[in-house]
C-alpha cells in the first residue's frame, strides 16, 4: 500500500500483509495484519519509526522511493521483533548514515536478532530526546508491552505517540484510521483479540503505561500493526476496562467430549447456567478459534473445564488449552471441572489444576462422572450451576479497581 500522511511531516510508509492468516504458529489472524512503520521529517533530521517484516520489505522501500527520502539519519527501533525490526540490515545498507535509535536492552536483542554491529547504535535513556530541527522526539521505557525492551517515541510538537505492538490490532486495511461506523467494531474486536492473546499476560504494567499516555495526552496513537488511532479515548478505555480486575457476569465451558457423556454434562450445565441468568459459552475444542475463547477469557467471571478421562489424566486438547489459560493469565475469579470418566476421575482434576498453577481463581467442588450421567448426577449438575451462579453474581457485581 502506498505511504500516506499522518500529519505534516510524519507519514505511514508500512506494508500491509493481506493473506496472512497466522502468527508465531500460534495465533490466527482472521483479518490479516499490517507492520506500520512511520517516516518523521524534521527541518534538520529525518526518522524512521521502526521497520517491516522482511517477506514484505519491498514495500517498505517503495514507499521510502515513493516520498523521495534521499537520508535517514535515526531508525528508532521502539521493539527487537523481527517483523517490526527485520529490515534494519536492509536500510542501514541503503543509509549508511543512520544510528539506530535505541534503549540498552533493546540493543543487545538487535545485536543478538539480526547480528547489527555494536557501532550502528545510539542508545537513549528513559524520557531523552532527540531534535529533529523542527521536531523533538521523546522516548519512554515500555517494558513487558510485551517484552522486557519495549519501548514508546513521541513526537512531542505534533502528539503523536507510537506504541509499537502495544494498543494495535490485526488487521488489513487500506484505511488509515479508525474513523468509520463500520470499521468501529471491526477495530474494536480484532484490539480485543491482539490484547487476549498477546497483552493480557502484562495486564499490571499495562496499567503503568496507561497511566503513562494519560499524561501524555496524544491526538494521535500510531501503533505497529493495524489502523492508526484518531479516537484515542475509545481504545484507551476499551484497554481500560481489560486490565481492571471487574469481570463480567460470563461463564465459559471449553470442552472435549470423546463418547458424548461429557458433552451432554456440558449441555446440561450450559441450558441450566442461563436458566439462571448467567452468560455461558461451551467451546468445543476440537473446532473453536481458540482466539475467541481468549477475547471472552479477557472479562469471563468463571471458566468450568470439560474433559473426560483418557489414560491418567484429563484429554490432551483440555490440558493444551488449560496450558494456554496458565500463559495468558486471565482475571477469571472462579474454576471448576466437570466430565466423565471410566475408572478413576480424581486424576483429571488434579491434572488440570496442576496444569494452571497461574490461574488466581476460586475453585469450586468438581463433578465427575462414571460412564453416563445419570439422575443423580444432574442433579449434582443443578447444585453446581447454583453454586456457580451465586459466585458469579457475586464476583461481577464487585467494583474491584
Amino acid at each position: 500500500m502506498a505511504a500516506k500522511k499522518i500529519k505534516e511531516g510524519i507519514y505511514w510508509v508500512g506494508a500491509v500483509d493481506w493473506d496472512r492468516t497466522i502468527f508465531d504458529e500460534l495465533v490466527t489472524l482472521p483479518e490479516g495484519t499490517s507492520y506500520n512503520a512511520y517516516i518523521v521529517f524534521g527541518s534538520g533530521k529525518t526518522a524512521l519509526i521502526d521497520t517491516v517484516e522482511p517477506l514484505k520489505g519491498e514495500e517498505l522501500l517503495r514507499n521510502l522511493k515513493e516520498l523521495k527520502v534521499n537520508r535517514i539519519d535515526y531508525i528508532v527501533s521502539n521493539h527487537s521483533e523481527q517483523d517490526h525490526s527485520g529490515m534494519i540490515p536492509e536500510i542501514l545498507k541503503l543509509y549508511p548514515e543512520a544510528k539506530v535509535v535505541t534503549n540498552k536492552k533493546c540493543k543487545q536483542m538487535l545485536i543478538d536478532l539480526l547480528d547489527l554491529p555494536e557501532n550502528v547504535f545510539q542508545v537513549i535513556e528513559d524520557g531523552e530526546t532527540l531534535s529533529l530541527g523542527d521536531k523533538t522526539l521523546q522516548f519512554f521505557l515500555a517494558p513487558w508491552v510485551h517484552w522486557p525492551e519495549t519501548m514508546f517515541t513521541y513526537a512531542v510538537e505534533d502528539k503523536v505517540l507510537f506504541t509499537c505492538d502495544f494498543l494495535g490490532s490485526h488487521i488489513a486495511t487500506s484505511e488509515l484510521f479508525d474513523t468509520s461506523d463500520e470499521n468501529r467494531a471491526k477495530v474494536y474486536l480484532e484490539t480485543k483479540r491482539y490484547y487476549a492473546e498477546i497483552m493480557m499476560p502484562f495486564r499490571n504494567f499495562i496499567k503503568k503505561h496507561l497511566a503513562l499516555i494519560d499524561k501524555l495526552q496524544p491526538e494521535i496513537l500510531a501503533p505497529s500493526h493495524g489502523v492508526v488511532i484518531k479516537e484515542t479515548e475509545f481504545i484507551l478505555n476499551a484497554y481500560r476496562r481489560w486490565v481492571s480486575d471487574e469481570v463480567k457476569p460470563l461463564v465459559i465451558i471449553p470442552f472435549i467430549s470423546m463418547h458424548e457423556s461429557t458433552r451432554r454434562m456440558v449441555d446440561f450445565l450450559t441450558s441450566e447456567l442461563s436458566k439462571r441468568g448467567i452468560a455461558v459459552r461451551p467451546y468445543n475444542l476440537t473446532s473453536v478459534d481458540i482466539g475467541n475463547v481468549a477475547m471472552d477469557l479477557v472479562d469471563a467471571a468463571g471458566v468450568v473445564f470439560a474433559s473426560p478421562t483418557v489414560l491418567a489424566g484429563a484429554h490432551p486438547a483440555i490440558i493444551s488449552f488449560a496450558y494456554l489459560v496458565n500463559c495468558l493469565r486471565p482475571k477469571t475469579k472462579l474454576a471448576t471441572v466437570i466430565g466423565s470418566y471410566g475408572w478413576n476421575g480424581v486424576v483429571t482434576v488434579k491434572h488440570i489444576q496442576e496444569t494452571l498453577r497461574n490461574l488466581k481463581a476460586e475453585w469450586i467442588e468438581p463433578v465427575m462422572v462414571k460412564g453416563l450421567p445419570k439422575e443423580e448426577d444432574y442433579t449434582r449438575l443443578e447444585e453446581l450451576a447454583d453454586k456457580i451462579a451465586e459466585k458469579v453474581r457475586e464476583y461481577a457485581s464487585l467494583k474491584l479497581s
